[in-house]
C-alpha cells in the first residue's frame, strides 16, 4: 500500500492516525516557566497531528536559556503540562515532550538564582539572546563542565523524562540538534575536550550516548527519540571532516539502545546548508526505528518521499504556527495561512492562538 501523509502509522506502541508530525517550536509563553492555559488552548488547536512535540523544554534549572521556556523539573511544570496533554489525549493525539538543555545558548537573566550556564567547553557562542528584563543581551562564555556536571545533567534529563511520563505525555524527544547541550558535546566548534568527553569520535558522542541510555533506562526505549542535525549551522555550529561518520556511529548506538524514531533537522530550506542526500540515505538504510522527515515540507514532497519510502513520518513547523489545522488544509489542499514572524516569540495570545481555523 502507498503511505501518504494520511495513512496511520505505528510508533513504537502508538497507533497514530495520520503521518504528520508537528515539529518542536519556541514559542517563549511559559510565564514563570509553568506551562499555562494559552499553550493549552495551542496545543489543543493542532491535535489533530498523528504526534505533536512539543516545544523545547529544559530538563532542569541549568537547561534554561530562552525567556518564558517552559520545563519538567517541578510539580508545578508537570501539573502545567497534565493539562496540555490531556487535551490532545482527549482529541484523539499523541504528544511527547521535546527535552531541551540550551548549554551555552543562555543568559544569566533567563536563569533562576543558583544556576549556572554550562557547556562542554568554556566558549562563548557568538550573537545576543533576548531577556525579558535587560533586552538584548551577547552570549556570555560558559562554564565547562566537571565530571561531576556531566554525571549530574545525565541523571537530570532521566529524571525530566519521568516526569514527562508523569505530566502524561507519550513519550520524550531529545534534542541533539541545533546547537543545544547534546549538539555542543558532538560539535569541534563548542566541544574541545581533551578528556573522554572530547576528540574522537566515539568520545564526542559518548554524551549523547549515555544520556539516551539513562532515558530509556527510565521510561523505556519505546517512548524515547531523538533530533538531530548533520551538517547544522545554528548556533554556531560547524560540520567538519568527521561528520559523516560521527552520525553513522551515533545511528549504530542509537540502534543498540532502541530509541523509537530519528527526526533530522535539514533547514537548508532556509539557507542553511543542505544535508548530505548520502548520510541521509544511510541513516535511513542503517536505522532501525522511525526515521522522521523535516525541512520545509509542503504535501506534494512529503506525499511523494513517503512514497518512496524514504521515510516514516514528516514534521511540519512554521505552517503549524499560522495554521491550527493544518492537518485538514493539507488533505483538502487548501492554502495556507502566513505566519506573522514578529510574533512568533511574544509572551501572549496574538500569533499564538489567534489564528483562524478554517480560513486562508
Amino acid at each position: 500500500m502507498r503511505a501518504t501523509l494520511f495513512t496511520p502509522y505505528t510508533l513504537g506502541k502508538l497507533t497514530l492516525s495520520n503521518r504528520v508530525a508537528m515539529a518542536p517550536m519556541t514559542r517563549c509563553r511559559a510565564i514563570g516557566n509553568v506551562p499555562n492555559a494559552l499553550m493549552v488552548q495551542y496545543y489543543q488547536q493542532r491535535a489533530a497531528a498523528g504526534l505533536l512535540i512539543s516545544e523545547g523544554v529544559a530538563p532542569s534549572v541549568n537547561g534554561l536559556g530562552y525567556a518564558r521556556m517552559p520545563g519538567l523539573f517541578t510539580d508545578a511544570q508537570v501539573q502545567g503540562w497534565q493539562a496540555v496533554t490531556a487535551v490532545v489525549h482527549q482529541a484523539g493525539g499523541h504528544i511527547f515532550a521535546q527535552l531541551m538543555h540550551c548549554g551555552r545558548v543562555s543568559h544569566a537573566a533567563n536563569m533562576l538564582a543558583g544556576t549556572k550556564i554550562v557547556a562542554p567547553s568554556a566558549i562563548a557562542s557568538q550573537g545576543e539572546l533576548w531577556t525579558d528584563s535587560q533586552g538584548q543581551q551577547a552570549l556570555p562564555v560558559p562554564e565547562a563542565m566537571s565530571e561531576a556536571d556531566i554525571a549530574a545533567t545525565i541523571a537530570e534529563f532521566a529524571a525530566a523524562a519521568s516526569n514527562a511520563i508523569a505530566a502524561g505525555f507519550d513519550g520524550v524527544e531529545l534534542h541533539a540538534a541545533n546547537g543545544y547541550l547534546l549538539d555542543q558535546f558532538l560539535n569541534v566548534a563548542s566541544n574541545q575536550r581533551t578528556d573522554q568527553w572530547g576528540g574522537s569520535v566515539e568520545n564526542r558522542i559518548r554524551f549523547v550516548v549515555e544520556v539516551a541510555k539513562a532515558t530509556v533506562a527510565a521510561i523505556g526505549a519505546e517512548r524515547v527519540g531523538m533530533r538531530i542535525a548533520p551538517y547544522g549551522v545554528f548556533n554556531n555550529m560547524t560540520p567538519d571532516a568527521e561528520t559523516d561518520a560521527l552520525f553513522e556511529r551515533l545511528i549504530a548506538e542509537l540502534n543498540a539502545i532502541g530509541v523509537v524514531y530519528i527526526h533530522i533537522v535539514d533547514h537548508s530550506a532556509m539557507g542553511a546548508p543542505e544535508v548530505s542526500p548520502t548520510l541521509k540515505a544511510t541513516i535511513r538504510a542503517n536505522f532501525k526505528g522511525c526515521y522522521m522527515m523535516s525541512g520545509g515540507y509542503d504535501a506534494a514532497r512529503a506525499n511523494a518521499d513517503l512514497d518512496a519510502q524514504r521515510g516514516d513520518l514528516v514534521a511540519f513547523g512554521r505552517p503549524f504556527i499560522s495554521n491550527p489545522d493544518l492537518v485538514e488544509k493539507l488533505r483538502n489542499n487548501t492554502a495556507l495561512t502566513a505566519p506573522d514572524f514578529a510574533t512568533f516569540y511574544t509572551a501572549d495570545e496574538k500569533g499564538y492562538t489567534d489564528y483562524p481555523i478554517g480560513a486562508a
